[in-house]
């Protein structure tokens, strides 16, 4: 099997930054996509930014210029800096991968639990 563990949520004031941390574990061959997707309450689970294999990125319009993801394929790793948060960004933030478990496996998707960020107004 396959476990994605966030780390780095927290409560922070606006304006503040925070860094997020996602490792995979298990049995790994390769990762494709990685991305951090938020939920907030009442609203549906969205991406806020995804990096490709070969370090492209994606970013939510909302999020362009205050985030920025990263990857650390060596640690089956990535992460979010985030920073000039506002109270807009508070949610529920997951990881996803993408992630084939031996050489010619398909590729299949794995969340992490979630950590929580909360931005004081």
């Amino acid at each position: 099997q396959v476990q994605l563990m966030e780390s780095g949520g927290g409560l922070v004031q606006a304006g503040g930054s925070l860094r997020l941390s996602c490792s995979a574990s298990g049995s790994i061959y390769s990762i494709n996509s990685m991305g951090w997707y938020r939920q907030a309450p009442g609203k549906q689970r969205e991406l806020v930014a995804s990096i490709g294999s070969g370090g492209t990125t994606n970013y939510a319009d909302s999020v362009k210029g205050r985030f920025t993801i990263s990857r650390d394929s060596a640690k089956n790793s990535m992460y979010l800096q985030m920073n000039s948060l506002i109270a807009e960004d508070t949610a529920l933030y997951y990881c996803k991968m993408s992630v084939s478990r031996w050489r010619n496996f398909p590729w299949s998707d794995y969340w992490g639990q979630g950590t929580q960020v909360t931005v004081s107004s």
